[in-house]
């Protein structure tokens, strides 16, 4: 047999042993000149092993951070595990083993394959976020935005589980309306949840965005779901009662062109105002359209329907009576919940006309001829049957027909938002429980910052069931002394999104023992925002965003003194198997053990970085893993 000339399972341990003992990935902190943070998106400890996928994420970029180190950059590089969350709960739910017992295995486990790779992570500076030391400052940061007013608790309709048995956020709920984990068919239940107001920031998210070396691909979904629209609030008095329908548009030059309003089945007036006769009617379609996901509702596909409420209002420069009806395309959480129809001039509102055979009157003439007749006319031109407005053109109509509404007191010029606020509740047991105590006496208070943190009960009842969170059924968890007067009270039983502890724990690996701080002010001054940030696409709307709003809102707070937590992001592609995106339900996952046994690490880590452009990945071929393993023989 020919003796190799790179024998990897001699070579690789030996040095990656010699690293460790000369702590040659610890890097000076306080005395860096050029520092460089070089962060990956922190893994769920899975129980299964790393997959390709995994390697394809975390060893180019860290051969990105060596690179930066040969450069003379002071290199940050740690890691850490988003320890909390459904699946180790669902395991234990199944098998009866605890969730801190499995995840605690797993991080044990998962540290052992990480540090195969040969990968310069600073394991002195790694967080666990289901770790007391690290969630007891996830939730005083709660409490600091609890505080400020930037989350609050509320009633509202949201997506329910039934097999996860907890709530979901709108971007946890995939197409077909099912849920995002498991895949069951969710529904619509009135809650009392908690939320963090992100929506105040929603301005400075947009704009901070021209700042970031970030794909514009990623900054573009960030703008289309926060979704600015400058326009008018108009106001609609109901015929017959003191009610007030308020719509939003941003095309108030049509004005002239409404012929019926149109409200969310679920907004609070459309039963007030809907006429005795048609109860009934508009109470079975509200319930129908519970059961709808927001994307069936808002599909342009879909068929238009809606019921008559029975009821008119007045139009607020004409004064002539508008027919208002419920109609499922229309959304309680988007602008008002009540929208003006204008069918000669919105597609949306034409089909709903043609469907149920109401008025269109075009108030817009094309300036252009041979426009078609049978569809919507969108475009701007010359205004025709609007009153005082009639000749002009419909741009220069939008600024005079908002000043005219305004000085009479039935309109204001405002500006909306797709973005909704951060939905922060779940009613499961493996997150970070809510610091907060229920009094009948003195109704919400705050854990105080020296009782944290409100530490999960090791004993509990996993069972699904009823609604109830598992601590909801821990007497010993829930049943306290009021912090504030001390009479009997309850702890609330809700634990937080995980995302709230991804939202902040890069922030955390420059100081993870300090026992007196979540981080230390002086090193996120040196160290922050990250120089280069890398992981999936898939997160754009939901942890980068989330990460931006806790950043600017703990700045806002004194806590911090930066704007933006990710200075450059990059996105990895992904490797497919024969064309295909690997996955467990096909059988075509790679794994790389079997690889890494004949080649060695360094020969598949060669290979991913040689045989793929990192940002768009590419398929997998065994000849290409054989060609670099010979290469490194020479």
């Amino acid at each position: 047999m020919t003796e190799l000339r790179y024998a990897p399972h001699a070579i690789e341990p030996k040095w990656r042993r010699v690293w460790e003992e000369m702590d040659l990935f610890r890097t000076d902190l306080p005395g860096a000149e050029r520092p460089c943070y070089a962060l990956v998106m922190l893994p769920y400890p899975s129980g299964a092993r790393l997959h390709v996928g995994h390697w394809y994420h975390y060893g180019p970029a860290d051969s990105w951070a060596r690179f930066m180190r040969m450069r003379g950059f002071d290199v940050f590089e740690p890691i850490g595990f988003d320890a909390f969350g459904l699946p180790a709960e669902n395991y234990a739910v199944q098998t009866g083993v605890h969730p801190k017992d499995s995840t605690d295995k797993n991080v044990a486990n998962m540290i052992g394959q990480l540090k195969l790779m040969g990968a310069m992570w600073d394991w002195a500076h790694t967080a666990n976020t289901s770790d007391p030391s690290f969630y007891r400052w996830t939730q005083w940061i709660f409490l600091q935005l609890y505080k400020a007013g930037l989350a609050y608790r509320k009633a509202a309709p949201v997506w329910w589980c039934p097999t996860d048995q907890t709530v979901l956020a709108n971007e946890q709920v995939l197409e077909g309306n099912v849920c995002e984990r498991c895949g069951t068919p969710v529904e619509k239940k009135d809650l009392t949840q908690w939320f963090f107001r992100i929506t105040i920031y929603a301005d400075e998210l947009l704009e901070g965005l021209d700042r970031l070396e970030w794909p514009e691909r990623t900054k573009a979904l960030q703008r289309n779901w926060i979704g600015r629209s400058p326009g008018v609030e108009i106001h609609w008095p109901v015929e017959g009662s003191d009610h007030v329908i308020r719509t939003f548009t941003t095309r108030p030059d049509t004005i002239y062109g409404v012929t019926f309003l149109l409200l969310a089945p679920e907004h609070p007036l459309a039963l007030e105002v809907t006429a005795e006769q048609q109860r009934e009617k508009v109470v079975a379609y509200r319930d129908r359209t519970r059961r709808l996901s927001e994307i069936e509702r808002t599909s342009t596909e879909a068929e238009k329907t809606g019921e008559f409420t029975g009821a008119h209002a007045l139009h607020p420069l004409t004064g002539e009576r508008v027919p208002i009806w419920v109609a499922d395309f229309v959304l309680l959480t988007y602008g008002t919940g009540a929208v003006q129809g204008v069918p000669a001039h919105d597609e949306r509102d034409y089909d709903f006309a043609r469907a149920l055979d109401l008025l269109i009157v075009t108030v817009i003439e094309p300036d252009e001829s041979g426009v078609s007749a049978d569809r919507a006319y969108t475009g701007h031109g010359k205004v025709v049957d609007s009153g005082p407005y009639t000749g002009m053109r419909s741009e220069d109509m939008i600024g005079r027909v908002i000043a005219d509404l305004a000085a009479a007191g039935r309109g204001t010029a405002t500006i909306n938002y797709r973005l909704r606020d951060w939905l922060v509740s779940r009613q499961r047991y493996w997150g970070a429980p809510i610091p907060i105590v229920h009094c009948a006496e003195c109704g919400e208070v705050p854990v105080p910052d020296e009782d944290l943190p409100v530490e999960l009960p090791y004993d509990v009842d996993f069972s699904l069931g009823a609604g109830k969170s598992p601590l909801e059924r821990s007497a010993e968890f829930m049943d306290v002394r009021c912090p504030s007067c001390g009479g009997p009270a309850r702890r609330d039983a809700d634990t937080m999104d995980t995302f709230v502890d991804s939202s902040w724990y890069f922030l955390r690996y420059l100081s993870p023992n300090d026992a007196e701080g979540p981080w230390d002010r002086a090193l996120t001054e040196t160290w922050c925002p990250v120089f280069q940030y890398s992981g999936g696409i898939e997160h754009a709307v939901l942890h980068l965003l989330y990460s931006r709003f806790m950043v600017k809102a703990l700045r806002d707070l004194g806590h911090l003194g930066i704007d933006e937590p990710f200075r450059r992001l990059v996105h990895q592609g992904f490797i497919t198997n024969e064309s295909a995106k690997m996955s467990k339900s096909r059988g075509n996952v790679i794994g790389p053990d079997e690889y890494i046994s004949d080649y060695g690490a360094d020969a598949f880590r060669a290979y991913l970085m040689f045989g793929f452009a990192w940002g768009e990945g590419g398929d997998w071929k065994d000849e290409g893993i054989r060609a670099i393993a010979a290469w490194l023989q020479r």
